[in-house]
Parts: structure tokens; sequence; C-alpha cells
């Protein structure tokens, strides 16, 4: 699915970013980071790939992960 040229932004692309940051800077890949924050890999791959979004528990579980929190338990 292409993107629009002028889409609005979401409150998932900050996200987006900082797991491609995080995953750089740790040299790790999106199957590790999926694995570590319990979370499927494909849907974290689709989620990165702008696909598809995810759950707030599903985002606070890769926060918890990456540095961070998104929602209170």
């Amino acid at each position: 699915m292409a993107k629009r040229k002028n889409a609005p932004r979401t409150l998932s692309d900050p996200l987006r970013a900082r797991i491609r940051q995080w995953t750089e800077e740790h040299q790790c890949s999106l199957h590790e980071l999926a694995r570590d924050a319990d979370v499927d890999r494909s849907v974290l791959s689709r989620f990165v790939a702008a696909e598809r979004n995810i759950t707030l528990a599903t985002a606070d579980r890769l926060a918890a992960v990456i540095g961070g929190r998104l929602a209170d338990d």
C-alpha cells in the first residue's frame, strides 16, 4: 500500500521512528525486539512498515523494552 504524499501524522509515527532508531542503535532486528516484547513479529513488521496499527497494550510492551511506558497498568 503506497503512502499518500501528504498523509497526516498519526500518534503511531513517533513510536515507529523510535523503534527504528532503537533497533539501529542496539543493532537489534525487529524479530529480536518482537521476541523481547512478546509481540508477534509479523505484527511488529507490519506496524513499522505502516501497514497496520497496534493496540495500546502492544505499544506499551514495545515501549517497555525500548525505554518508556505508554499506559498505566
